[in-house]
């Protein structure tokens, strides 16, 4: 694996190092050691995957409170999909800073994201598959969001929004928030 540091403090995009041979390739895709030397949690208790059927389908920007924040380590198993990612955390010199990824089935490359971080994706095919693994058991209590369209954040997604599920629709926006973003 390469390891690329990001614009965001603490986040990482990661080539795979696929070797091929008339069979095809293998590529390791995860190595707790490799991820302990570039500073990067290594224990992971979930794996998620999520399929979106519709090109331009929005999921996120999802996140937990702490103490149950959670590294994610996001890959594109098939299709194509723009990630998004935005730190929130206050004592952070990127705090409210996003950057984009562009993670697909061809390209080998995953996203590491660090606690504090809310973390959302846009496919930008039809029949898009993403699996990634995560440090925290999902909390209900302590899930929060960012709404997608924040003038805030001045995110520019790739595409017009055609599938977005009623809640990240309506995550308030920075400016209404009472409490910490994280």
């Amino acid at each position: 694996m390469i390891f690329h540091p990001t614009t965001l403090n603490d986040a990482w995009l990661i080539e795979l190092e696929p070797r091929g041979d008339e069979r095809g390739y293998f590529a390791r895709t995860f190595c707790a050691e490799e991820f302990e030397r570039h500073g990067l949690l290594s224990q992971f208790v979930q794996q998620n995957a999520s399929r979106s059927a519709r090109r331009g389908t929005l999921r996120g920007l999802h996140y937990q409170m702490q103490p149950y924040g959670e590294a994610k380590l996001v890959r594109c198993t098939q299709g194509a999909i723009v990630d998004v990612i935005v730190d929130l955390r206050e004592d952070s010199s990127t705090y409210l800073q996003h950057e984009a990824f562009e993670l697909t089935a061809d390209n080998h490359r995953q996203l590491y994201v660090p606690p504090g971080f809310a973390h959302s994706f846009q496919t930008l095919s039809d029949d898009v598959e993403v699996s990634y693994l995560v440090s925290a058991p999902y909390t209900p209590a302590a899930e929060r969001g960012l709404r997608y369209n924040d003038e805030r954040l001045s995110i520019d997604w790739p595409l017009a929004v055609t599938t977005i599920s009623e809640k990240d629709a309506a995550w308030p926006l920075i400016a209404d928030r009472t409490e910490k973003l994280y």
